[in-house]
């Protein structure tokens, strides 16, 4: 019976973990979004919505790593450096669009 459930928790730390962003705060990723104005550039790029550039099909991110790289890239165009922590934040709070698995 130990075995058991030793094994169920394992399984579920691991299917867990496998999570992109897992150690990430959408909410904290949401006001990070929020205080660099990020929506802002995105709207001047494609007007109007600026939440379209992550549905649009042409789109550049399709896994974590190419998120984290777009994040990257657009922190440094607003001269702005994220840690490590911000980085999973922000992607935790951007996979609501990326439904990244």
């Amino acid at each position: 019976m130990k075995s058991l459930a030793l094994i169920t928790l394992l399984c579920a730390a691991t299917s867990a973990s496998a999570l992109p962003f897992a150690d990430g705060n959408p909410q904290a990723g949401q006001k990070l979004f929020e205080q660099y104005q990020c929506n802002r550039c995105h709207a001047a790029m494609l007007g109007g919505d600026g939440n379209s550039i992550f549905t649009r099909a042409d789109r550049k991110v399709h896994n974590a790593t190419e998120l984290i790289t777009q994040m990257e890239t657009c922190s440094g165009a607003i001269g702005a450096k994220l840690t490590p922590q911000e980085k999973q934040h922000l992607g935790a709070y951007l996979n609501r669009y990326y439904q990244l698995k």
